[in-house]
């Protein structure tokens, strides 16, 4: 028997292409936070020319010498529990080496007189030495920087440098790279309050997260309008799971966003569109331990349809469920267990049927301003008696009898059909 190490030089150059963007890169860093029991995320893009570095500084548990040692440890001996964000032990390198060839942590133990300890991890000299070095770096601006964001107690700080895969290597300090550096933390922003919702808004279970992106407390982004008055949230599913010899429940919420006009304001329906605007913004919306994974389409239940392009669904499992769900280092993809698929297909398509009619009747429902002034509101107050006739049957089980019970009423008396939007 032979052990054959793998070339530290062609392997690491190797995992920064295995699919991070700058935003998830990120995202997965605020993963380990969360893990580690912070409360507070502050993320620092700062530009610079080649100096260029970012920073994600918190104020969670910290870390041990050993604990940081081992954390930079590609494919980490951590073990994970349930509920922990980590999956692989790769995140905070492959993610943090994506963007850039230098790796920083920096992190404090609570208690008295805990000492900053300080490790990098630097491509250029594991090409050099082909080997996997893990190195105390010498004192620099950042690394000074860097050590007064734990001045006042425990965290830890990660510092991005030399990021070739974000500043252009010609002409770095031009207006273009400035303007390059300023869209990707505009980009990650975005992506952040949606991706954490729960977290900013106090609606994990862990508990809540702030975090803020150059001094900017971020807001969360719900994918499914929920303070507005006219979303229609239908009846909760629970569904149970088999993989192997693990056994879990996926909980599915599904709801009925409102059409352009009935929407609080022109700017809250702009705002719900959401990264993928509309119509890719449909579908299904996985969660792992109350932090989005994927969104936007059907898991190949349906295809994406204008007409259903208010319906989005939320589908929440837990970590003991990752071999089913197969979730992928980054943290970015999720493949629908084939058995949960045909579970939730029913629903799917009975949440659809209700989208598909708030869509048509909405894209016809423009009343008159005349009809507004002479406070004649009864067709959007019978639309809504419509659709709460229609979510009830739904949760009641009777959707099928619902829909013939519609049929004979379009016939037998059409404008009251059509006032109910049915």
């Amino acid at each position: 028997m032979t052990a054959v190490a793998p070339s530290a030089a062609r392997l690491t150059d190797s995992l920064r292409d295995i699919g991070y963007d700058f935003s998830s890169a990120v995202a997965d860093l605020v993963d380990n936070s969360i893990t580690a029991g912070a409360t507070q995320v502050d993320i620092l893009v700062e530009f610079d020319a080649e100096q260029s570095r970012v920073l994600i500084a918190d104020n969670g548990l910290g870390m041990t010498v050993n604990g940081l040692t081992e954390a930079m440890r590609f494919g980490s001996r951590r073990a994970y529990g349930r509920g922990d964000l980590g999956r692989y032990g790769l995140g905070l390198k492959t993610a943090s080496l994506s963007q850039g060839r230098s790796l920083t942590v920096l992190t404090r133990k609570d208690g008295i007189r805990r000492p900053i300890l300080t490790r990098q991890l630097d491509l250029d000299l594991v090409i050099e030495f082909d080997d996997w070095l893990i190195v105390e770096p010498e004192r620099t601006e950042a690394i000074d920087n860097a050590r007064k964001l734990l001045e006042d107690g425990c965290g830890t700080v990660v510092v991005w440098e030399k990021l070739d895969r974000v500043v252009p290597s010609r002409n770095a300090a031009g207006g273009w790279a400035r303007r390059r550096f300023e869209t990707i933390a505009d980009k990650a922003a975005q992506h952040l309050s949606m991706v954490f919702h729960r977290f900013l808004a106090d609606e994990a279970k862990t508990g809540p997260v702030a975090i803020t992106l150059n001094g900017k407390k971020l807001q969360p982004w719900d994918p499914f309008a929920r303070s507005e008055r006219l979303t229609r949230e239908l009846a909760e599913e629970v569904f149970e799971i088999q993989h192997g010899d693990t056994t879990g429940s996926v909980t599915l919420r599904r709801y009925v966003l409102p059409g352009r006009d009935h929407f609080s304001s022109h700017a809250e329906f702009e705002r719900h569109s959401g990264p993928l605007k509309w119509n890719r913004q449909q579908g299904l919306y996985t969660y792992r331990a109350d932090r989005l994974v994927q969104w936007g389409g059907w898991s190949g239940i349906r295809g994406i349809d204008e007409h259903t392009k208010l319906a989005r669904a939320s589908v929440d499992f837990d970590t003991d469920l990752d071999s089913a769900f197969n979730i992928n280092v980054a943290k970015m993809r999720v493949s629908i267990p084939a058995q949960l698929r045909q579970m939730i297909e029913r629903p799917i398509n009975e949440m659809c049927s209700i989208a598909d009619e708030v869509y048509r009747k909405a894209a016809g429902s423009k009343p008159p301003e005349e009809k507004k002034k002479n406070g004649s509101d009864q067709l959007t107050q019978a639309s809504e008696i419509g659709l709460a006739l229609q979510a009830a049957a739904l949760e009641a089980g009777e959707y099928q009898a619902f829909k013939r019970i519609a049929s004979v009423l379009r016939k037998s008396d059409p404008d009251i059909a059509a006032a109910l939007g049915i």
